[in-house]
């Protein structure tokens, strides 16, 4: 009986530990840059934490460019993803992910967000912004967990050119339980698979200091 007794009190720490792991991510610097080819600069950072019971540190892993330029030549990674069908997987999971969005409970600890978007067309471009500010402010809204030192600003370009660049820097959290009921709502019925190759300024923004 005492081994029973013990053995179901360890099950249950173990399964409280796993549904409470919280994972907080650090990003330093991140910035990309869409011209006429994406890039991402090589100077972020980010550091990820594990948390048991919501509190306890357990782990930090740290992601900086050098090291992800090691990972991917091990495990070749952009090879692999130059041989999926990139435009058949985006429209399979643009359909899910409206249903998955609601697994995600992020939570923003802190964040800096910098935004600028030029369009070829300047009307465009004026329609866009604002829009996008709205989007942006609404979902932020309710994943902020303290309203000081959050700040995103979205500024339009008119440059008569197609242009995203945003410069990132933030603390999020999230907790696993979460991005595994996210990944089963992407992959339930119509599982995405690995498949082939077939043949002047004006900032809008939200600031809390």
């Amino acid at each position: 009986m005492a081994f029973l007794f013990y053995f179901l009190l360890i099950l249950n720490i173990v399964i409280i530990a796993f549904i409470t792991l919280k994972i907080k991510i650090d990003v330093i610097n991140f910035k990309f840059l869409s011209v006429t080819d994406p890039k991402i600069d090589s100077k972020y950072e980010a550091n990820i934490y594990f948390y048991v019971f919501s509190k306890i540190p357990i782990f930090k892993f740290n992601i900086v460019e050098a090291k992800m330029k090691k990972i991917n030549r091990k495990f070749k990674i952009n090879k692999k993803i130059q041989k999926l069908n990139l435009d058949f997987i985006k429209k399979e999971i643009n359909k899910k992910f409206f249903n998955a969005k609601n697994e995600i409970n992020l939570r923003i600890e802190k964040i800096k967000l910098n935004i600028e978007i030029g369009t070829e067309n300047a009307s465009l471009t004026s329609i866009i912004v604002p829009v996008a500010t709205t989007i942006i402010a609404l979902y932020m809204r309710n994943k902020i967990k303290k309203q000081e030192n959050q700040t995103f600003i979205i500024t339009p370009k008119y440059l008569n050119q197609n242009l995203i660049k945003i410069d990132l820097s933030g603390i999020f959290e999230i907790k696993l339980i979460h991005i595994i009921n996210m990944i089963n709502a992407l992959t339930k019925k119509g599982e995405v698979k690995n498949y082939e190759r077939s043949s002047n300024r004006r900032p809008y923004g939200y600031s809390n200091e």
